[in-house]
């Protein structure tokens, strides 16, 4: 199965994600929009990282998952090479992720651009017998 593919717009970045459930999308949704600056493939698997955050629904869990990784990016220079695991749970109508991301530190690899955001513009999440997200990234 494709893990992510980039969609055309204007200005920003588009992708959709993919995933057998939802958190395999998530995922595949943290790695695309690391893609967008670096191989995340060539990343080394030296830092482990946990994150948690929650969200009032799932959007708002995707949007708050790919801010975290963002701010990892931003005040530790922490680029993704993998996620290692990730739990997605619902308790009293409330989202929470739970994840161990590994990666390194920027300074050892090419990267190029820079992601000043993640956005809720044409933010979709589609749950069949496959999971789809679709995710705007402001440039």
């Amino acid at each position: 199965m494709q893990k992510y593919k980039f969609l055309e717009h204007t200005a920003d970045t588009k992708f959709q994600a993919y995933g057998n459930n939802m958190g395999e999308a998530f995922s595949n949704a943290a790695l695309a929009m690391f893609s967008v600056i670096t191989d995340t493939k060539k990343i080394k698997k030296k830092i482990k990282k946990e994150i948690k955050v929650k969200g009032t629904d799932l959007k708002s869990l995707l949007y708050n998952f790919l801010e975290e990784l963002l701010f990892l990016l931003d005040t530790n220079s922490f680029l993704l090479n993998k996620i290692e695991k990730i739990s997605i749970k619902k308790m009293k109508g409330k989202y929470s992720l739970n994840a161990t991301v590994v990666g390194d530190k920027a300074d050892n690899y090419e990267t190029s651009g820079d992601i000043k955001a993640v956005t809720y513009n044409e933010m979709e999440i589609k749950e069949n017998d496959k999971v789809m997200v679709q995710v705007v990234l402001d440039l």
